[in-house]
């Protein structure tokens, strides 16, 4: 009886816990999709790693200080590989012009919507719905 009290004890903590652990990494509740905003900045660090890419750059303010952002994808690595895009797209000191939702708080994070190169090269949300192309 005893076991099958501690078993059952323990599916309760796990079904407890785990939801927990698992839920914040998809949540965009920080983003306040019903607005854009669209930054020019220069690359810092661009990580195309699992499970979501992150984008770090930076952004001269209207007080001409650089401020340092975060760009968090919502789609995965395979999404912007069939879009043409490798992890040598976007390299340090590239220069960028990035749209996203902005944090509601305020803090320099959007989630990326869209990023063009000088050169043109986009790269937007939606496009990675294609078959996929070879990688870069």
């Amino acid at each position: 009886m005893r076991d099958k009290l501690v078993t059952a004890a323990a599916v309760v903590v796990g079904l407890l816990v785990v939801p927990v652990l698992v839920l914040p990494h998809h949540s965009a509740t920080i983003y306040d999709r019903d607005k854009q905003i669209t930054l020019v900045g220069s690359v810092k660090e661009f990580k195309l790693i699992n499970p979501h890419p992150h984008l770090y750059f930076r952004v001269k303010d209207e007080a001409g200080k650089v401020v340092d952002w975060i760009g968090d994808s919502a789609r995965a690595p395979s999404n912007w590989f069939n879009s043409g895009w490798g992890a040598n797209s976007l390299k340090p000191g590239d220069t960028i012009t990035i749209t996203g939702a902005p944090t509601k708080d305020g803090r320099p994070m959007l989630q990326i919507q869209k990023i063009v190169t000088p050169d043109g090269k986009e790269w937007t949300e939606g496009a990675a719905r294609t078959p996929a192309a070879p990688r870069p």
